[in-house]
């Protein structure tokens, strides 16, 4: 057994002793009686407005902004029904419908053409989320309605070919276009062009996405690059936009 320390021996031969503990100069003012004055915080910037949310949107000749009335939904992860509104941007290409808070309003201005988004709470940190996020998804619907989105695929590789063309007997409306490919696989792949796009080939290593909506573009254009993905030794495959590979040396045994 081990020996008891001299605490313990102490402790039993003076049980009323009182222990004093001494604490090291540099904790003292930790432990001694908060002052009247506060205490500086670690970070003394002040809480900032998103630069995004706070900056007018551009609303160009056409475009209309419509706000409706909010609408009690359940909230797919909460489970909680939510007042939203939906704002319905419309323009000479199209119309598209996006949902917003009930924290957020919108602001417009027919003489100047802006718009400005405004929140409740600016501490809240879920409202200054939200506030940059619908700020690019309302630029990018605008902008959508009245120019449009576009994307470029590039098809590098030996016999690597592209060209649009219809499959009556597949086709899930109609008129849709399919987006056949010849990659080097033993059959052609055949993609669907969804509703609302349209897709081109210039050039038969070159496909062109036009739509309204950007995220449908390139989740299309996402759905083609998978089939061949850029490798890195040979810079083989199918290039979204200016997308660009860094090749590596073959590996030599």
């Amino acid at each position: 057994m081990l020996a008891p320390s001299r605490r313990q021996l102490l402790d039993k031969a003076i049980p009323g002793a009182a222990t004093v503990t001494q604490l090291p100069g540099f904790l003292v003012p930790a432990f001694q009686s908060p002052s009247p004055f506060p205490r500086r915080r670690f970070s003394a910037t002040p809480c900032a407005s998103s630069k995004l949310g706070r900056t007018p949107i551009s609303i160009p000749p056409g475009v209309e902004i419509t706000i409706g009335e909010p609408t009690a939904k359940k909230d797919p992860t909460t489970y909680l029904r939510i007042p939203r509104r939906t704002v319905t941007v419309a323009g000479p290409l199209g119309k598209l419908d996006l949902v917003i808070p009930p924290f957020l309003t919108i602001q417009q201005d027919p003489a100047m053409g802006k718009a400005v988004l405004s929140i409740e709470d600016s501490n809240l940190k879920e409202q200054k989320e939200m506030w940059g996020t619908t700020w690019a998804y309302l630029n990018r619907y605008i902008m959508g309605v009245s120019e449009g989105h576009t994307a470029i695929l590039r098809l590098v590789g030996v016999g690597y070919r592209a060209t649009v063309e219809e499959r009556p007997k597949k086709a899930q409306y109609p008129g849709q276009k399919f987006v056949c490919l010849k990659l080097g696989f033993t059959h052609p792949v055949e993609e669907p062009v969804p509703a609302g796009l349209k897709a081109s080939t210039p050039q038969p290593t070159r496909i062109l996405l036009e739509g309204i909506d950007r995220e449908q573009v390139m989740t299309f254009a996402a759905q083609i690059r998978r089939w061949r993905r850029p490798e890195p030794y040979k810079g083989k495959g199918i290039f979204v936009n200016d997308e660009t590979i860094k090749l590596k040396q073959k590996k030599i045994k």
